[in-house]
């Protein structure tokens, strides 16, 4: 279970992570990663403790996602998963599943974009490219007497 931060710490890095959502929505690729850097250098060590971290490693391998950087941001959403809050989040198995969907590996693109939608349904996939979504309808079969996914 990951620990809560101090307030202090907590607020100065909310601030810079809502500093660097701002930057990444603006397309400031290297600003909001820089942020985000920033925030993630204020969590306490052990890092691996706390669910910022996780946080902080996903919106840095979000920027570098956008930014078409696949195999940095592919390392830095499996470091994610890997950190308290991460299995099982849909937007970290959303991000792993693209990432795998755009290194080739198929059968694991499939099964963290199965887990995604599982979590999170087909909103998680409404921002996201098409052919992410096709591949989970071509994993996982509608209820019954639907003939495509909710």
């Amino acid at each position: 279970m990951a620990k809560k931060l101090p307030k202090k710490v907590g607020d100065q890095i909310d601030s810079l992570s809502e500093e660097g959502n701002r930057l990444l929505d603006a397309g400031q690729h290297e600003a909001a990663r820089a942020k985000f850097s920033e925030a993630y250098h204020l969590v306490p060590d052990p890092k691996e403790e706390w669910e910022a971290t996780m946080w902080l490693t996903a919106s840095i391998g979000d920027t570098l996602f956008q930014q078409g950087a696949f195999d940095v941001a592919l390392e830095a959403f499996q470091d994610a998963v890997q950190l308290p809050g991460g299995l099982g989040n849909p937007f970290v198995h959303l991000r792993l599943g693209e990432l795998q969907y755009e290194a080739g590996n198929m059968d694991r693109a499939a099964d963290e974009l199965a887990r995604a939608y599982m979590a999170a349904g087909r909103d998680a996939f409404e921002q996201e490219d098409p052919k992410y979504f096709a591949l989970v309808e071509k994993v996982l079969k509608p209820p019954k007497g639907q003939t495509r996914l909710p």
